[in-house]
C-alpha cells in the first residue's frame, strides 16, 4: 500500500465520496484467502469517527486505553500525554510536555488507576507512573544503563520494559495495589534464541503477557514472536504458519489468543495471529493483515469498545514531524 501523505481533512472528503464504490468493490470480491490482507471497509455499525485527530505535531508513538472508550496517547516530541473519549473523538492534555522528554510504550492500569510510560528525558532512561485523572506523577522510576526503552506490559505484581538497543528487559515490582514495591528496577538478559541487537538497528519492542505468565516479544530488526521466561530471559521463537511471515513489528495488542502485531507484515498492516499451545510450546497462524488508506506508519494498538484503535506516527512520511497532522485510526477487532 502506497504511504498517503493528504491531509485528514482531504482524507475524509475522499473517503465520503468513494464509500460507494467501495463498498460495491468489497462486496463483488472473492473471499480473502490466508495469505491475502483484509482491506478495512469504510463503514461501520456503529456511529463511530472512523479517525481521533490529535494536536499537530504531537509525534505520537505509545497508546492505551481505560476505562471504557477513554484513551491515551504519548509524544516523542516533547513527552506530553493527551487523553480523550475514542467515541466522541475528543482530545485534552493531561500530562504537559517538558523539554528534552519522550515517551514510548503506555499502559492503563486498573487497579491503580496509573497509566505507565517508558521513556526518557534526554540520555536518562525513566519510566513514569501517570495519575489518569488528575495527571500527576505518581512514580518516577530511573533506570540506569538504559539505551532505547520502547514497549512495556503491566501484569499482576510487574512492569516489564523492552529496551530496543539492549538485550535485556527492565522490571519493576509492584505491591498488590499497583504500585511500585521497591525504587530499584531489576534487569533480566535476554537469551536463548534471541537474535543479539546489531548495535545498529532497533531490536526488542512490543512485549505482552501470554496466558502461562511467559513474556511475548516481537523483533523490529529480525521478525518474528519470542516467548521469553520472565525469570532466566531464555527466549524461544514462536513458529508461525500460513501468511507472508512476521517480518518486523512494532507494539503489540493481546486479546485471548489474539494478537495483533502493528507493521508486522507492512508498514500500514497491522497483522492479526491466533495463538494456540501444544504440550507447552507456543505456536501462531497467521489470519490476516488490518489495512485501511488511514493508516500512515502506525506504531502501536489498543482495543477499546469492541474496535482496534491505532495510533499513526508518520515516520518519514512528512516534511516536518513537529507541524504535521497526527491521528488515531479505528479499524475491527477479531475474535
Amino acid at each position: 500500500m502506497a504511504v498517503s501523505t493528504t491531509p485528514l481533512g482531504r482524507r475524509a472528503f475522499l473517503r465520503s465520496a468513494s464509500a460507494a464504490a467501495t463498498l460495491t468493490a468489497a462486496a463483488a470480491a472473492a473471499p480473502l484467502t490466508g495469505a491475502q490482507a483484509a482491506t478495512v471497509p469504510h463503514s461501520s455499525p456503529r456511529s463511530l469517527p472512523r479517525t481521533v485527530r490529535l494536536p499537530d505535531g504531537i509525534r505520537p508513538e505509545g497508546i492505551t486505553s481505560g476505562p471504557g472508550d477513554r484513551y491515551y496517547v504519548g509524544s516523542l516530541a516533547d513527552g506530553r500525554i493527551v487523553t480523550g473519549d475514542l467515541s466522541r473523538g475528543t482530545s485534552r492534555v493531561l500530562l504537559p510536555g517538558a523539554t528534552g522528554r519522550a515517551l514510548r510504550g503506555l499502559w492503563f492500569d486498573r487497579r491503580s488507576g496509573l497509566v505507565w510510560a517508558a521513556g526518557n528525558v534526554g540520555t536518562e532512561a525513566h519510566v513514569w507512573a501517570v495519575r489518569a485523572w488528575s495527571g500527576n506523577v505518581a512514580h518516577d522510576v530511573v533506570v540506569p544503563d538504559a539505551v532505547f526503552l520502547n514497549d512495556l506490559v503491566v501484569t499482576r505484581r510487574a512492569v516489564w520494559v523492552t529496551d530496543s538497543r539492549n538485550d535485556r528487559l527492565t522490571r519493576i515490582d509492584l505491591d498488590s495495589d499497583g504500585h511500585p514495591s521497591s525504587d530499584d528496577p531489576e534487569f533480566v538478559d535476554l537469551g536463548g534464541d534471541w537474535p543479539a541487537f546489531d548495535g545498529t538497528n532497533i531490536n526488542a519492542n512490543g512485549i505482552r503477557q501470554l496466558p502461562d505468565g511467559s513474556l511475548l516479544l516481537n523483533n523490529s530488526r529480525a521478525g518474528g514472536l519470542w516467548q521469553v521466561h520472565p525469570r532466566t530471559g531464555e527466549a524461544t521463537e514462536i513458529p508461525v504458519s500460513g501468511g507472508p511471515g512476521i517480518i518486523g513489528g512494532d507494539g503489540l495488542e493481546l486479546h485471548g489468543r489474539t494478537l495483533y502485531n502493528v507493521r508486522g507484515s507492512g508498514p500500514d498492516q497491522v497483522a492479526v495471529l491466533r495463538l494456540g499451545r501444544d504440550d507447552g510450546h507456543w505456536h501462531a497462524r497467521w489470519v490476516t493483515a488490518l489495512t485501511h488508506e488511514e493508516l500512515d506508519v502506525p506504531t502501536t494498538a489498543t482495543l477499546a469498545g469492541g474496535w482496534l484503535w491505532t495510533v499513526n506516527a508518520r515516520f518519514g512520511t512528512v516534511p516536518d514531524p513537529l507541524t504535521a497532522e497526527y491521528w488515531i485510526t479505528r479499524l475491527p477487532a477479531h475474535g
